[in-house]
């Protein structure tokens, strides 16, 4: 099935559909609390967001749907040698079929394409098939947030060389 999904960059269009893939996956997890990218407004615009030297935003688009997401943020106050990976998200109903890791692999080449040396991440318990995903890559956990994401509701962070 993975074979049939498009991963492309964002565009205009696509905001209100990785808007709605957002939200619906924190709530299913109970995650959709203040802090978090559940209540940020640029969540609805992240075409926008992403228009800004070393970001870049992919979508994934099944049958015309958009079914999942994932990106590379240059987060304020970040060190300049690291990016945060950012708005990763699938539905439920497309999990399993390795799309979120294709995600993850394609925010991850970019960064090193784009000269970064550190992916930062920030998350939370809630969304433990994440966690999981994220060690694989070689994330490791740290003791305290990096930059200035703005997103208080996120309490585990993962830093990851490149």
């Amino acid at each position: 099935m993975l074979t049939n999904v498009q991963i492309r960059p964002i565009q205009l269009n696509d905001n209100p559909g990785i808007a709605q893939v957002i939200r619906t996956t924190l709530e299913e997890f109970g995650a959709n609390k203040p802090g978090t990218v559940y209540f940020d407004n640029s969540t609805d615009h992240l075409f926008e967001l992403f228009q800004v030297p070393g970001a870049i935003y992919h979508v994934a688009v099944l049958d015309g749907e958009i079914i999942g997401g994932g990106g590379i943020y240059p987060t304020e106050g970040l060190p300049t040698d690291t990016c945060e990976l950012v708005k990763m998200y699938v539905l439920k109903k497309v999990r399993g079929i390795g799309l979120g890791r294709a995600l993850i692999q394609k925010s991850l080449d970019y960064a090193k394409e784009a000269g970064y040396k550190n992916v930062y991440l920030e998350t939370m318990p809630e969304l433990q098939q994440a966690l999981a995903t994220y060690q694989k890559f070689g994330f490791e956990y740290i003791n305290q947030p990096l930059g200035n994401s703005g997103h208080f509701g996120c309490d585990l962070w993962m830093l990851k060389e490149l």
